[in-house]
């Protein structure tokens, strides 16, 4: 009998799923298996807020496989050797993985090939698994790796065929196996996690995206910055971890409507990133563009960041609202982060290093390379632009419906009046003063 195994990495569903697809169609048997990687959990990507959303994620796929006749086998430890030692147990003839794109996804991927080889099982990866295009398909006629201006890669990603969704294996059939029950989010990362953080998997990431795309979408282009408005999809989380397939969301969406159209943009953001991470893996931590201006060595001041005591109510909502929720509109995001690199001048990456920590959809391709295109060591042809936080506030919380959310010391002050507490003789124990002066004041 021929045994195969689907490992899921960042990409936890069954429907369109293009490593489980390609294993049921291989393999009279099927084992699907996911390593709770303890590389990954020693390391500094590890956050209680995504360990969090994964062990709900895990418990959604769980649930989906057993519909079919399968369930979700959960090993420990490192990926490779767990891999190998489930190959063993199984006999499995060949291992179903999703192409990724970070430095340590690559040589999981090669340290897998070379291991699994000794046992004669093959090593099988799919590419347009956890984006929409892949990476290293979409490269400029110039004979560049990869795409360094995000507007000609939409050109290309826009025009560019896609696959047809897949659908789900009718039936699963699992050979004996052990695995470990499904964690907690303790048994993944101990610590604090955000108040009022979402969690799901595929069904719930489903249902998200049926209720998206069936009417709120409809206001995308012209809401989708308006921070009070709540406007946009909440999706990223369950694009991050694979519970919902970028394909699909892609396949689903109406380009030829404005709305759709300026969706479908911030799809083709994340697969941007992607591939310019795929052909520069050392930008996770380097400059893409090195600078020639030092950064700023201010704790004090990275501290009023973090905490959300900036004295600039539209950056200390923005930074309240990622610790309760775990998530920050777009705008919101672009705020946070140009304030902190270009008006404080501090390193980007103290910065990015924030965000992954309480970020549930943080990953190194979209929170590293947004970070770099904000600070003007990305991609940014306008690498020196400031994003000044009292015109963002005037523009995108015209009323102060935003701040008023989440600062409550400052809900009393009418209209657009809270983003400028100083000119209202709001004493500095109840919030505090701007820590620096910005034009406008």
């Amino acid at each position: 009998m021929t045994v195969t195994i689907a490992l899921f990495t960042r990409d936890l569903r069954v429907r369109d799923n293009p490593v489980l697809i390609a294993a049921y169609r291989e393999g009279a048997a099927v084992v699907p298996l996911f390593v709770i990687d303890e590389k990954i959990l020693s390391g500094r990507f590890s956050a209680p807020n995504r360990a969090r959303f994964l062990a709900a994620a895990l418990g959604e796929l769980d649930a989906e496989l057993r519909a079919i006749g399968g369930r979700l086998v959960v090993r420990r430890g490192d990926v490779v050797t767990e891999v190998d030692r489930l190959v063993a147990e199984v006999h499995a003839d060949s291992v179903h993985i999703a192409a990724d794109v970070s430095g340590y996804s690559r040589r999981r991927e090669d340290a897998l090939r070379a291991r699994l080889e000794r046992r004669g099982c093959l090593l099988r990866t799919h590419a347009v698994s956890i984006t929409a295009a892949d990476p290293e398909e979409l490269v400029p006629s110039t004979g560049r790796d990869h795409f360094a201006v995000f507007t000609p890669y939409f050109r290309r990603w826009a025009r560019a065929h896609r696959r047809e969704p897949l659908g789900r294996p009718r039936a699963l059939s699992l050979p004996e196996v052990a695995g470990l029950p499904l964690p907690e989010p303790d048994d993944i990362c101990v610590g604090a996690t955000s108040p009022q953080l979402s969690v799901g998997g595929e069904t719930t990431g489903r249902k998200i995206m049926r209720d998206w795309l069936s009417g709120p979408i409809g206001g995308y282009e012209r809401s989708n910055d308006d921070l009070s408005a709540d406007a946009t999809s909440r999706l990223s989380p369950y694009l991050h971890f694979g519970c919902v397939s970028p394909v699909e969301v892609v396949h689903r969406v109406d380009l030829s409507t404005a709305d759709g159209h300026a969706f479908a943009r911030q799809l083709a953001w994340r697969d941007f990133h992607h591939q310019l991470l795929a052909a520069r893996p050392d930008t996770a931590r380097s400059d893409y563009r090195p600078r020639r201006i030092e950064w700023r060595d201010d704790p004090q001041a990275v501290d009023a960041w973090r905490e959300g005591r900036t004295g600039y109510p539209v950056i200390d909502a923005a930074m309240r609202q990622l610790r309760a929720e775990g998530w920050m509109p777009g705008r919101a995001r672009l705020i946070t982060a140009s304030f902190l690199s270009k008006s404080l001048g501090v390193d980007w990456r103290i910065g990015a290093d924030h965000f992954l920590h309480w970020l549930v959809d943080a990953d190194l391709a979209n929170n590293q390379l947004n970070w770099q295109w904000v600070a003007g060591t990305g991609t940014d042809t306008r690498p020196n632009r400031v994003l000044n936080p009292l015109r963002q506030a005037g523009r995108y919380d015209p009323d102060g419906a935003y701040v008023r959310r989440w600062i409550p010391e400052l809900a009393h002050l009418p209209g657009a009046t809270i983003h400028t507490p100083w000119r209202e003789n709001i004493n500095p124990t109840d919030y505090p003063a701007p820590i620096i002066d910005c034009a406008g004041m």
